[in-house]
């Protein structure tokens, strides 16, 4: 009879129209993978084994099977908007039940920890004070707003650094140097040139520090051009600034000769603020590094090739950016950037092993294997892009055509279950 093969067709292609409806609803779905239904026949199981004259007694849906292919990525104006490009899931958790997902539409709860639309935390490595990224089991990402905290001139061997010009053109001043007090200036015909960059003391206040380029006679064997380089902070007495003056010395060949960096380069705070009628709540000396390493004397006009210096003030967090290899970085109104976080990607040996379990995520299955967690761009996992996300893998061209080639099976089984019954009614109604 062919009821049961009938039947069969209509239970499998009612299915896979399930599947096909399935799709096209989530063709809109972020991170969503689109399934296919894989089909089977049925055969009746026989003591004697087959042969060339066994019927088969239908179909069945052997399997739904997803298809992890790449969607198409789409820009959005989100930071915190993150796609992946390649293989690999998100990581999150919700009271201890750990999901995977594709959906990478994050944003920041009320308590700072990254979380998707379900609530469920992303989860990663976090980094230490230092903004040095520590690979340990993944935890909830949670991203500090604090304020990153000043850094006062001289925290590392850099100090201050200056590499300019000299021109050697020029002459001796026709005046004397005379060192400023209080808050004088020097004289212009004093000194030849001069540049002034920002320094910073323990609490984050910014200090104006000139520097005047006196030139005078060298005193160095081999030495035959020579400045001698003043200092004042703030505008303040030159006193104030230990090492003034710094002796530079060059070679006929317009290389500096003296040797750098000029160590324990010492600034009296408490000096400076009394000459400002102020109050110095800081420490009260500054010590640092100099270094001219670099600086030339040509017959050139003078110029200043770079200025730098390590320290920095205060800064509110301004902004997150977010790299192709899942670091999470604070960008600070002072200008600084601190690592603070690095999103984790986990991927199976059988994807198809996981189980859905709805709001775009899947739970690992014994089928699917162990995740394998790794950071972003590394191994067979795939990179991030932020101020993006995935679209729905769904062809829905594609589907739109399935639900018809699906219809057409169901109607067809239909038609051959009303044939059946057309002839039971035949054998019924002879005589």
């Amino acid at each position: 009879m062919a009821f049961q093969q009938g039947l069969s067709g209509l239970n499998t292609a009612s299915k896979a129209l399930d599947v096909t409806s399935n799709n096209i609803a989530n063709a809109s779905t972020v991170g969503f993978k689109t399934s296919a239904t894989h089909f089977a026949d049925v055969y009746a199981a026989s003591l004697s084994g087959g042969g060339a004259s066994q019927v088969g007694i239908g179909s069945s849906a052997a399997a739904i099977v997803q298809q992890y292919t790449q969607g198409n990525i789409t820009t959005t104006s989100n930071s915190l908007d993150i796609a992946i490009n390649g293989a690999g899931f998100y990581r999150t958790a919700k009271d201890g039940a750990v999901t995977y997902t594709r959906n990478g539409q994050f944003h920041a709860d009320d308590q700072g920890y990254l979380v998707n639309d379900s609530g469920a935390n992303l989860t990663g490595y976090l980094a230490d004070a230092n903004g040095s990224i520590i690979p340990t089991t993944p935890t909830a990402l949670k991203l500090s707003t604090a304020d990153i905290a000043p850094q006062v001139t001289g925290s590392t061997s850099s100090g201050v650094q200056a590499q300019l010009n000299l021109d050697s053109t020029k002459s001796v001043p026709a005046s004397t140097w005379v060192a400023p007090t209080g808050t004088n200036t020097p004289q212009t015909d004093t000194y030849n040139f001069s540049t002034a960059t920002t320094i910073y003391d323990t609490l984050g206040n910014a200090h104006t520090m000139t520097m005047y380029f006196e030139k005078t006679t060298p005193v160095a064997a081999g030495a035959t051009g020579a400045w001698n380089v003043h200092y004042q902070v703030d505008g303040t007495s030159e006193a104030n600034v230990a090492s003034s003056p710094v002796l530079l010395e060059f070679n006929s060949t317009g290389k500096l000769i003296t040797t750098m960096p000029v160590t324990a380069f010492s600034v009296d705070l408490d000096g400076v603020a009394t000459d400002l009628g102020k109050t110095n709540n800081a420490a009260a000396t500054m010590t640092f590094n100099m270094s001219f390493t670099g600086t030339t004397q040509y017959g050139s006009s003078f110029s200043v090739s770079s200025l730098t210096q390590d320290g920095y003030a205060a800064g509110h967090l301004a902004g997150l950016s977010i790299g192709k290899d899942g670091v999470i970085q604070g960008n600070y109104s002072n200008g600084q950037s601190r690592n603070l976080a690095q999103i984790v990607l986990a991927n199976f040996t059988n994807p198809n092993g996981l189980m859905s379990v709805g709001n775009n995520g899947w739970i690992e299955t014994a089928a699917s294997g162990q995740p394998l967690v790794g950071a972003p761009n590394t191994g067979t996992l795939g990179v991030l892009q932020s101020g993006a996300v995935e679209e729905s893998n769904v062809d829905l061209t594609g589907e739109l055509v399935n639900m018809i080639v699906q219809q057409r099976n169901y109607q067809a089984s239909a038609q051959s279950i009303k044939t059946q019954d057309q002839i039971m009614q035949t054998m019924v109604n002879l005589k």
